[in-house]
């Protein structure tokens, strides 16, 4: 199901150079604003909770699964190279998976590893936040690499629409509109986040056995229906 060529060619493509600027933009952004906090305010619980759940979680984590997701699978598909990786005898879902695979592990790094960095800055991981935060953001740069891995086979301007998705509804609308929270990914991995805290900084308005069910099916039927996508691209070529 892992294909280390396609892999190699997955992290390439991620990590040129202008996307690696692009990747890294947003981490370095959030390690100055959380020197910048620590240095004006001090060590204060709520107030990392504030940055790293309002900044890392609700914008970084998303818009880098956006860049990671749809650039693991989607450039290939819009110039016309995916035929050539499609020529060859691998199975689509070994496709789809090691992209996955690879998209994921972008989009832990650049945003696991950085919210991490805020938190141990901003509070020194007082009552679990950092670490609290940490994997939320490790969780859910495994739903959104799924998701917008799968935007990325289904349409031509699967960056726009994932940028849609993470500013609008997941940002604002998530953040703003009760029922709207339900369907997101930011509250999903909020609630796994929630069972690592120490204390209440950090909450969730969905259950974590809901939220550990929604996550896993996200997952799988994005990655499943990516797969399908590919064999259809496959079709269309051969006829």
């Amino acid at each position: 199901m892992y294909d280390p060529t396609v892999a190699r060619l997955t992290y390439r493509a991620l990590l040129g150079r202008r996307r690696a600027l692009i990747l890294g933009a947003l981490p370095l952004l959030l390690i100055v604003i959380s020197l910048a906090v620590r240095a004006l305010t001090g060590a204060d619980d709520q107030t990392a909770s504030d940055v790293l759940g309002g900044f890392a979680l609700a914008t970084m984590v998303p818009i880098i699964g956006v860049i990671a997701g749809t650039g693991a699978i989607g450039p290939e598909i819009d110039d016309g190279s995916v035929v050539y990786l499609l020529s060859k005898p691998l199975k689509r879902p070994t496709i789809i998976f090691t992209k996955l695979i690879v998209a994921i592990a972008v989009t832990m790094i650049f945003s696991a590893v950085p919210t991490l960095i805020a938190g141990l800055i901003l509070n020194g991981n007082g009552q679990q936040v950092a670490v609290a935060y940490t994997v939320a953001a490790l969780v859910s740069s495994i739903a959104y690499s799924a998701l917008f891995l799968l935007l990325g086979t289904v349409s031509r301007h699967a960056v726009v629409f994932g940028l849609v998705y993470a500013l609008v509804w997941e940002a604002l609308f998530g953040s703003l509109v009760p029922g709207a929270r339900t369907l997101s990914v930011q509250q999903w991995s909020l609630a796994v986040a929630h069972k690592v805290a120490d204390a209440p900084l950090v909450t969730s308005d969905v259950g974590l056995p809901t939220a550990t069910v929604l996550l896993v099916a996200v997952t799988v039927l994005a990655t499943w229906f990516a797969g399908q996508k590919l064999r259809s691209l496959t079709l269309a070529g051969e006829e």
